[in-house]
């Protein structure tokens, strides 16, 4: 099975946000989680944004790669 890897700007384009490369260096330049938060937890998600990360991690989608980089990312 071939392993899809996804830029970030294409999950920013699935989360509804800017995902352009000035966009998305402002959205990780606002936003930050303390260590004791789930990504999917964080207060700047809507529902459904939280449900896809959520969604994508427990199932080790193809997603799954590149919302651990924005998790890390945001720390």
């Amino acid at each position: 099975m071939e392993h899809i890897t996804h830029p970030f700007s294409e999950l920013f384009e699935q989360l509804g946000l800017d995902a352009s490369h000035e966009g998305i260096e402002h959205f990780l330049s606002t936003h930050r989680l303390p260590p004791e938060v789930e990504l999917m937890d964080a207060p700047f998600w809507s529902a459904s944004q939280a449900g896809f990360l959520k969604e994508g991690l427990q199932d080790d989608s193809d997603w799954a790669e590149i919302i651990d980089q924005l998790n890390a990312s945001l720390r």
